[in-house]
């Protein structure tokens, strides 16, 4: 069921609270696993282009990129890391950082997920991608594995699953139990996406509480028709042929 939408003062942190416009903001959800991208003005100007349904199909994809890119950025803030000192050019310095711990790649359900690919390839150089398809079955009406690719080492790197939109979670639930399957930890599994509704999100947090959600935005609620609402459309048709 749809709750109402919270809402806050939106603007820089210089400009006094009567200076602000007021936005809807991401529902929050008391889960530790789930991660919502702090609900700034860039973000919130970008999901109202996405949402706005007189946005042409160029600039959906031009902002979609870049909330992915937002995404994929706090998502590897998740990954672990282990200490690495290097030498800098100036003669005699040396800087103690860190680097990455283990191999990751990404997996994107399909079809809309795959728009979330280039997003990961502009942090992660070469990175390797694997692929699920996931469809409704007519007969009844839940979710069904017809085709999966993924890396054959996949239970040695940490899984970043793409997918931009999360309503019953139907089809993200299946594609973790298809890494799990495939000898992926469950702690090894991050899942990205835009926008979330808050029975999805909830759904997912419970039934894997090991696997770290990263969203843009938890939405109010899903309709009876099972679409988030107010949602942003059918996101494959925006991205790839409307």
């Amino acid at each position: 069921m749809s709750q109402p939408a919270p809402s806050q003062s939106v603007g820089p942190l210089y400009r006094s609270e009567s200076q602000k416009p007021t936005a809807t903001v991401s529902t929050k959800l008391e889960h530790d696993n789930v991660h919502i991208l702090p609900q700034t003005p860039q973000l919130i100007a970008l999901l109202t282009m996405i949402r706005d349904k007189e946005t042409n199909r160029a600039d959906f994809i031009f902002y979609s990129n870049r909330i992915i890119r937002l995404l994929v950025e706090e998502g590897l803030n998740h990954l672990p890391v282990v200490s690495q000192t290097v030498a800098t050019p100036v003669p005699g310095e040396k800087y103690a950082g860190v680097r990455f711990e283990g191999k990751i790649c990404g997996v994107s359900i399909m079809r809309a997920g795959e728009s979330m690919e280039q997003g990961l390839r502009d942090c992660c150089r070469s990175v390797r991608i694997g692929k699920i398809l996931i469809q409704r079955d007519e007969e009844t009406s839940q979710p069904k594995l017809f085709y999966d690719k993924l890396p054959e080492d996949i239970s040695e790197r940490w899984c970043l699953l793409l997918d931009p939109m999360l309503a019953t979670g139907g089809s993200a639930l299946m594609a973790v139990e298809v890494l799990i399957k495939r000898g992926v930890p469950e702690d090894h599994i991050l899942f990205l996406n835009l926008i979330a509704s808050p029975e999805g999100a909830v759904n997912f947090a419970q039934r894997f509480p090991k696997v770290r959600v990263v969203t843009a935005f938890v939405d109010r609620g899903l309709n009876e028709k099972n679409y988030i609402v107010p949602g942003l459309g059918d996101f494959g048709d925006r991205f790839y042929t409307m």
